[in-house]
């Protein structure tokens, strides 16, 4: 890490410009601002096929990519080549396509998904005849539009292309944005659009035929999940899927050399090593994880929020305090529509507590609006689509049964889990937010752990004890305390922290730039005894003394263990945060009633 500080510091010679929400690659390059190289892959996304599809998650770069393309293949652009791309990859070895193709351009995010269905219809119509009447513009094609009918146009628009010898190559944006909305808002709407002969297939059903001899020669397509086009397989069935493939893991992404690289730039030429490391440990922390082919040799980062990060580093030579753009939020509308099927709730918490992997025999490519609105919702669907949003990962590991593991990728992700845990279970009609705030602060400022057990005690576990949950054990206990505990704003909090190969259940690392504050370091141990096992009614656990509790043999037993647990822990992680005071705790619950803590000691650690 020291060596690559050094010889990166040797490198910086002018300030970083950072294209924060910027997608046109036109601008972004004359005006200097940084760029990520990707033109290497040119050449390999024209060797993958003629029609392509790539999905990734909201705010990955996929607008950036096709604005890329479109600069590279305009015929338009030839002149501007150098200047564009004459210090990049492709720039140094161009592909015989350069600067060949007239360039139609479609962004279905800009179709407006509200209103009846012609009121829908219509804007489809709309925004398909404007991108036609400008490519026609650009190119000075003499294109006839019927503003009612943009297949219509479209058509017109081949026959002119065809008239110039000139292929055309059509990229699509947000493919399915458009659609998803609709069917978020009405099923039958989305229905009507996509089946039989809805408008939408019947583009995709242009599409397919004009790749095959008319004049489109190649079509490069942009989403977010396979769900759309599940639905016009019949209109469109050649389109060749990439985004498992090994060698587009990080087409759209960062990797750690890559950040690395642009955390030293945005650091000031003052900064020290310490610096580096504390911006590199919090980014990795929140925006690292990522893995789209079980292939993939390493994770990458969401780039939208390591540009939010470092251009705030840079301007404000510190952290933002909200590590989770607002602005860039991925969508919690899916998040909550997956709560809300029947078993959602249980794969979050599932997913959130990372005790029992979460697996899959293979990730669904395809699946359409039937299966969304009356398939059969099995952790498969679930756990696709959460790959789909960005909400899970591939996981590197798999399965001894060779099922593909999935896990949340990091920090931003595991905030919206939280988010909308605590929206299902601290309903309006439970909002003490004051009794919560005084009992956490009360816990990360002195350590001391039973205002917030007496909270849960009263007011949590009588929520739980009226929901049919099936995970009453450690778990359940876990995220009650994750739930109320959370605070990027003034933590690292990760559960199962891996410590040589073990894990922790909870530990909150105070961030590096948080450390001026009075937070404590905090690793949290939890165990669980049913009712049974110690031989009293709830009503009698209720009832009686925390002394008689903890003399309780299984009790006893289960302290015990969760203290030795704890220490090791600690001591494992005091190595890998070395800056960190770290204050452990031990905690037992019995059944939905009572909850046992103590304070564990760490042990010390050798200079050895």
């Amino acid at each position: 890490m020291m060596t690559v500080f050094k010889v990166n510091r040797l490198i910086l010679m002018t300030p970083l410009k950072i294209p924060y929400g910027l997608a046109d690659f036109q601008r972004l390059r004359r005006e200097g601002f940084f760029y990520q190289d990707r033109t290497d892959r040119i050449g390999q996304l024209e060797a993958a096929g003629h029609q392509l599809v790539f999905l990734r998650p909201r705010r990955f770069g996929k607008s950036l990519l096709l604005s890329m393309l479109e600069n590279y293949y305009d015929v338009n652009k030839a002149d501007s080549f150098g200047e564009l791309f004459g210090d990049l990859a492709v720039g140094r070895n161009p592909t015989p396509l350069r600067n060949r193709f007239f360039i139609l351009k479609w962004d279905f995010s800009r179709i407006a998904a509200y209103g009846d269905l012609d009121a829908i219809q219509s804007a489809i119509h709309g925004h398909l005849n404007l991108a036609i009447a400008d490519c026609a513009e650009r190119y000075q094609l003499d294109v006839k539009l019927n503003e009612d009918d943009a297949l219509y146009s479209f058509g017109r628009l081949l026959q002119a292309v065809n008239k110039t010898q000139r292929p055309l190559y059509l990229l699509i944006d947000e493919y399915d944005n458009f659609a998803n909305e609709v069917m978020m808002r009405n099923n039958s709407h989305y229905g009507a659009l996509l089946q039989g002969e809805g408008l939408l297939k019947t583009v995709f059903k242009n599409i397919k035929s004009a790749a095959g001899g008319l004049g489109l020669e190649r079509v490069f397509i942009t989403g977010v999940s396979p769900v759309v086009m599940s639905d016009m397989t019949s209109g469109y069935n050649v389109a060749i899927n990439i985004y498992f493939d090994p060698e587009f893991n990080d087409l759209c992404g960062f990797t750690e050399p890559e950040v690395e690289g642009l955390v030293v730039q945005c650091l000031p030429q003052s900064a020290c090593e310490a610096e580096f490391e504390d911006a590199m440990s919090t980014l990795r922390t929140f925006y690292n994880g990522y893995r789209f082919s079980e292939h993939a040799e390493s994770g990458i980062y969401n780039p939208t929020l390591t540009l939010y990060f470092c251009r705030h580093l840079q301007r404000q030579r510190r952290f933002p305090n909200n590590l989770l753009d607002e602005n860039l939020a991925m969508d919690r509308n899916k998040l909550q529509y997956l709560a809300g099927l029947p078993h959602g709730e249980d794969i979050i918490v599932k997913a959130l507590g990372g005790d029992e992997p979460l697996a899959v025999e293979q990730l669904s490519e395809r699946f359409g609006v039937e299966d969304m609105i009356h398939g059969v919702k099995d952790q498969t669907f679930m756990l696709s689509l959460l790959y789909y949003f960005g909400m899970l990962t591939l996981s590197s590991d798999i399965s001894g049964l060779g099922k593909q593991l999935l896990t949340i990728p990091n920090l931003v992700a595991r905030k919206l889990y939280i988010e909308r845990l605590r929206e299902c279970l601290l309903r309006p009609d439970f909002d003490a937010r004051e009794d919560i705030d005084r009992a956490v602060e009360r816990f990360i400022s002195a350590g001391d752990l039973q205002l917030l057990c007496d909270f849960i005690e009263q007011r949590y576990f009588t929520i739980l004890s009226n929901r049919d949950y099936r995970w009453s054990n450690e778990l359940t206990i876990k995220v009650a305390f994750m739930t109320l505990l959370y605070n990027d704003h003034l933590y690292m909090m990760v559960s199962e922290t891996e410590t040589r190969r073990r894990y922790a259940d909870l530990s909150l690392i105070v961030r590096p730039d948080m450390r001026r504050f009075q937070a404590l370091d905090l690793v949290l141990e939890f165990k669980y005894v049913k009712l049974a096992e110690t031989g009293l009614t709830a009503e009698q656990v209720r009832a009686s003394t925390t002394e008689l509790l903890a003399g309780l043999s299984k009790v006893s037993d289960r302290l015990a263990e969760a203290e030795s647990q704890a220490r090791e822990y600690m001591h494992d992680l005091q190595q890998r945060y070395p800056e960190a005071q770290l204050h452990g705790f031990a905690v037992v619950a019995i059944g939905f009633e009572r909850l046992l803590w103590r304070k564990v000691a760490a042990t010390q650690i050798s200079n050895n």
